[in-house]
């Protein structure tokens, strides 16, 4: 299982938010792409980056800093989300050396969006589904939409998408623990690899998604907790990779 490092950008630098919300923020670094060197030398294998001004916009705002990290960091995969929503951004993320890209509002609101994409990008599509309460929220998670997750899942599932990350909007960058059962169910239930994320804390969290990778969880994505410190990036990603040593 990856441990992948996140980089949310918000008027070009790398902040945190509470549940989504732009007006609850913490700014960690004035560059975002100092934050991806930061954790490309404590060997992240990915990298997770969220353009917040483009989820909320409807089209790419950061994308420039993006296209830097992708440039600074050529071998390490990158999966972007925020904003995404025309075949044409998908193309120029892909052209700049972005891995994936990460559909997210479009893919709820037109499904057909992610085939028609998977069938011209296979292999560099990813869903991410955002739950409040067991619904589907969209547009920076401003609006509730009554999908329900598995339903969802099984449906992106079908149409070739490279993977689902599911994020639990109430735990969020509110370090109050993964939402393991939630997501293990997801899993279970699809057969492609589900990307866990919101709410990780400690190692503790970084153990128990371990505890049911075989589920089919690949990846968790991690930020606040590694921002602050509750969270060793070095010694979450020995255990999420499988190597345990002494007093991890």
């Amino acid at each position: 299982m990856l441990l992948i490092p996140a980089i949310d950008i918000k008027e070009g630098r790398c902040v945190r938010l509470r549940q989504g919300d732009m007006s609850n923020e913490t700014l960690f670094d004035d560059d975002p792409k100092g934050s991806a060197a930061r954790w490309v030398s404590q060997g992240a294998q990915r990298l997770h980056i969220v353009d917040l001004d483009g989820a909320f916009a409807g089209r790419p705002v950061n994308a420039k800093i993006i296209r830097s990290i992708a440039n600074a960091f050529p071998d390490i995969p990158l999966q972007v989300g925020g904003g995404i929503r025309d075949t044409e951004t998908v193309e120029a993320y892909l052209d700049a050396g972005v891995q994936y890209v990460i559909i997210g509002t479009r893919a709820v609101n037109e499904p057909h969006f992610v085939s028609d994409l998977c069938a011209e990008f296979p292999g560099h599509i990813i869903v991410g589904l955002d739950a409040k309460n067991g619904s589907i929220a969209t547009d920076g998670w401003s609006k509730l939409s009554g999908h329900d997750v598995i339903d969802t899942a099984k449906h992106f599932e079908e149409d070739g998408v490279s993977a689902i990350v599911y994020t639990d909007i109430n735990r969020d960058g509110m370090l109050s623990g993964v939402n393991v059962e939630a997501t293990a169910m997801l899993a279970e239930a699809i057969r492609i690899p589900v990307i866990a994320s919101g709410g990780i804390r400690d190692l503790s969290d970084i153990r128990a998604l371990v505890a049911v990778q075989d589920s089919g969880i690949s990846a968790a994505i991690t930020g606040r907790a590694i921002y602050e410190g509750t969270l060793d990036f070095q010694a979450g990603q020995k255990i999420a990779l499988g190597e345990h040593t002494a007093g991890i």
